[in-house]
């Protein structure tokens, strides 16, 4: 019985978010988006209060990087200590 109301609810919780899935992934990219911004502002120029407490973030976010530049636009990596292309 507790499976099958499981079961039940995942299925109303599909049906609702069907019509919005691009709406969300796209509003998560942009969240993704500025928060790398935030994370190589001060590699590109812009004063980030808070760059000593990010440096810890840095190698798991690189994987990312190379994404990221080509949706801002940026042709090459504007950070000539990564190299990604």
């Amino acid at each position: 019985m507790f499976e099958q109301l499981k079961k039940l609810a995942a299925f109303y919780e599909e049906v609702l978010s069907m019509p919005h899935r691009q709406e969300i992934a796209r509003e998560l990219r942009d969240q993704d988006d500025l928060f790398l911004l935030l994370l190589y502002s001060e590699m590109i120029g812009i004063p980030n209060p808070v760059y000593y407490y990010t440096l810890e973030l840095y190698p798991y976010m690189l994987e990312d990087f190379h994404d990221w530049h080509l949706r801002m636009g940026m042709d090459k990596s504007p950070l000539t200590g990564i190299r990604c292309c």
